[in-house]
This record gives C-alpha cells, sequence and structure tokens, in this order.
C-alpha cells in the first residue's frame, strides 16, 4: 500500500512540475511574441512610411510626365497661352495662401507693433511733461 500512495504521489508531483514548466515555457513564448510584434510594429511603420513617400514620388513623375506629354502636343500659341494660363493661377493661389497666413496672422509682428506705439505714446507724454515741444520722429 506504501507503494501505491507513494506513485499517486510522483503522479501528483510530476503533473505540478509539468505545470511549471509548461506556465515557464509559456511565459518565454508570450515574451517573445511580445518582443516580435513590437518588432513587426515599427517595421510596418517604416515600411508604411517608405511606401507613402515612394507613392508620392511616382505621384509627382507621373503628373510631370502628363504635363510634357500634353505641352508637347500643343501648338506654340497653346504653350504661350498655357503658360500664361498658369502663371495667372500661380499668382492667385500665392495670394490666397498670403491671404490665409495674414487671417492667422503673425503675434509677433503685432505684440511689437503695439510695443512701439506704446513706447511713442509714453515718450510723448514724457516730453509734454517736461515743457518740450517736439515730437518724436520714428
Amino acid at each position: 500500500m506504501a507503494n501505491l500512495g507513494d506513485g499517486f504521489k510522483d503522479i501528483f508531483l510530476a503533473g505540478v512540475g509539468a505545470m511549471a514548466i509548461t506556465g515557464e515555457k509559456a511565459k518565454d513564448l508570450i515574451d517573445q511574441l511580445i518582443e516580435k510584434g513590437e518588432i513587426t510594429v515599427d517595421q510596418g511603420k517604416q515600411i508604411n512610411s517608405e511606401l507613402k513617400h515612394k507613392a508620392e514620388d511616382v505621384a509627382a513623375t507621373l503628373r510631370y510626365d502628363a504635363l510634357e506629354a500634353r505641352m508637347a502636343a500643343m501648338t506654340p500659341e497653346e504653350r504661350t497661352e498655357f503658360a500664361a494660363r498658369a502663371a495667372d493661377l500661380a499668382a492667385k493661389a500665392n495670394a490666397a495662401a498670403a491671404a490665409k497666413e495674414a487671417a492667422v496672422g503673425d503675434a509677433s509682428a503685432v505684440s511689437t507693433a503695439e510695443t512701439v506705439s506704446a513706447e511713442d505714446a509714453e515718450t510723448q507724454e514724457a516730453s509734454q511733461e517736461n515743457g518740450d515741444d517736439s515730437t518724436p520722429t520714428a
């Protein structure tokens, strides 16, 4: 009977040992998978960025190739008219960008102008208090 109890004890301890080893191996496997996943995510981001840049380059090349082909098919008068129209469109786009930038405004320019006018006002007040009739010039 003691032999049978020792057998059950050994089987129980073997099961506990197997579970412990399985747990350790599972933890190692999970750690490896997480590490590989992080590497894969970083590689994916890098590949995505590279593909985006390549797609932008190809699109730009195709646009210029199409423009060049279209201009080659034009007569000299059509090319001159096209160039003038393109210059007008560029001027309008530049004006729109400048207007948008002016609408947003440059805080440093405004604060500088306000500071200068405030300093001028203080100088005028000081001149008047001292009895000086001359006005400061900018």
